[in-house]
């Protein structure tokens, strides 16, 4: 019996979708970015990669607002699917991309991985954005928003050393890389080279940011590696 038209529709649709190359919107210095190159890095998904100059603000053009109308970075799109915020990318990468799994098959250490994912892109991220800072600069001085900053990411981290101390091996829940390094790597980066964190405060973490600095798929997806970084 043939297929329906609509069957078949829905068929070279689903084809189209899975064989088009990914599309990454992304800029070199956004660490949300970084997070998601860098689990394409190690899933070994080949992407196109579309920069997007936030200082320029070119997340404010018609083109991508449709895209996200939050105007920010990352966006994935996968043919007729659009993927924004990089939580949510990595759920559909894993998804999608089975293979090289970001997320244990272990329930617990598979918890441990979102809380560390969400306890970064919730609950310090945010909070240090540059678009947060520029507003608290303009409104309390530089000091007072470099301060806030670094309160907030202290406060974050503290709290993912005491989650992983007594999990962390080579790295945050074992010997293989999953979601919470995915999101820790570029996250301890931007902490140590932008806002000056001591990071011997956090002994757990400063011992995985030494395993992750030989990887060479963080490397990859470094931003200064990206074709739209400035040097």
């Amino acid at each position: 019996m043939e297929a329906s038209s609509e069957q078949q529709k829905k068929s070279e649709n689903s084809s189209s979708s899975s064989s088009s190359k990914l599309l990454l919107y992304s800029y070199w210095q956004s660490s949300c970015s970084w997070r998601v190159r860098f689990a394409l890095s190690l899933k070994g998904v080949p992407y196109e990669y579309k920069p997007v100059n936030i200082t320029k603000g070119e997340q404010f053009s018609p083109d991508f607002k449709r895209l996200n109308p939050l105007h920010f970075v990352p966006v994935l799109v996968d043919g007729d699917i659009v993927v924004s915020d990089s939580y949510a990318i990595l759920l559909y990468l894993e998804d999608k991309y089975p293979q090289r799994p970001l997320l244990p098959a272990d329930p617990r250490l598979k918890a441990l991985n979102l809380q560390a994912a969400s306890i970064i892109n919730s609950n310090i991220q945010p909070l240090h954005m540059l678009s947060l800072l520029k507003h608290l600069e303009e409104k309390v001085g530089p000091e007072e928003s470099l301060s806030f900053a670094q309160l907030k990411i202290e406060k974050g981290l503290l709290a993912l050393e005491m989650l992983l101390k007594d999990f962390a091996s080579r790295y945050a829940t074992g010997d293989e890389v999953y979601m919470a390094d995915v999101f820790l790597a570029p996250q301890i980066v931007v902490s140590t080279s932008r806002f000056n964190i001591n990071m011997s405060k956090f002994p757990t973490l400063s011992r995985l940011y030494e395993s992750y600095k030989i990887l060479l798929e963080l490397e990859a997806s470094s931003p200064e590696r990206q074709p739209d970084a400035v040097h």
